[in-house]
């Protein structure tokens, strides 16, 4: 297999780590979110064979505007991007892990049912279920929180905490790793969870490769949280 660099000596094979990914969008989701981890990920297939599913209820392209009704854009603002989904919900191939990005839709209840309806079903056969920023409010929905640690954007944390008081809802944390669910914090956490995670289920050194590759400054510690103080919240 060609590589883009070598990897470390602490490097898993490829026969040991997940190699099937699928992201869920819907109108609204946050791009950083789903692109920052994707990103992490485009690097790693370079030394990696992994595939990519991208999900949505519908073949048409997923844009980031927030649906109607959601938050009001100033007047004349139409500055958004789009991406076309490889497959719907309902013809999905098998995948290792799954992420969910959040953003302003998922605070659209009704156009939400798809996505939670579909975490709900694949997560039983799922290796690791990931979710950025308020994306742990569908994998809350969907109840694959019950009874888990789990942590979400701290400017949306009322909001979106109180979507299933089932969750032991973790205020003070950069992201929270519970059994195979990682959940990250808001937006730019997404970045740092794909970095830990690359570090522990694919092997010593390697998210610290791909961090140095992307020139990113990773933060290593889950508990590192300025944006809890920022927001109101304690040291849970």
């Amino acid at each position: 297999m060609s590589r883009y660099q070598n990897l470390p000596a602490g490097a898993l094979p490829a026969s040991d780590v997940p190699l099937r990914y699928g992201i869920v969008l819907f109108p609204g989701f946050q791009a950083l979110d789903a692109f920052g981890p994707l990103d992490a990920l485009n690097t790693l297939a370079l030394n990696y064979p992994l595939d990519l599913c991208v999900l949505a209820e519908s073949i048409e392209p997923v844009s980031t505007k927030p649906p109607s009704g959601v938050i009001d854009l100033p007047l004349g603002s139409n500055f958004a991007q789009s991406i076309q989904p490889t497959h719907t919900f309902s013809n999905a191939p098998p995948i290792d892990v799954l992420i969910v990005p959040g953003g302003f839709g998922v605070r659209s209840e009704e156009n939400m049912k798809p996505v939670v309806g579909y975490i709900q079903d694949v997560y039983p056969s799922l290796k690791y279920l990931i979710t950025v920023c308020t994306g742990s409010g569908l994998a809350a929905r969907a109840g694959v929180l019950d009874g888990r640690k789990a942590t979400t954007n701290k400017r949306a944390w009322e909001w979106a905490t109180h979507l299933r008081p089932q969750v032991e809802w973790i205020a003070r944390a950069r992201w929270v790793e519970d059994g195979n669910i990682w959940t990250a914090a808001g937006v730019s956490a997404g970045l740092d969870l794909v970095i830990a995670f690359m570090e522990k289920v694919y092997g010593v050194g390697v998210g610290k490769m791909i961090a140095d590759t992307l020139e990113y400054d990773a933060h290593t510690d889950a508990h590192w949280d300025p944006f809890a103080e920022l927001n109101g919240l304690g040291a849970s």
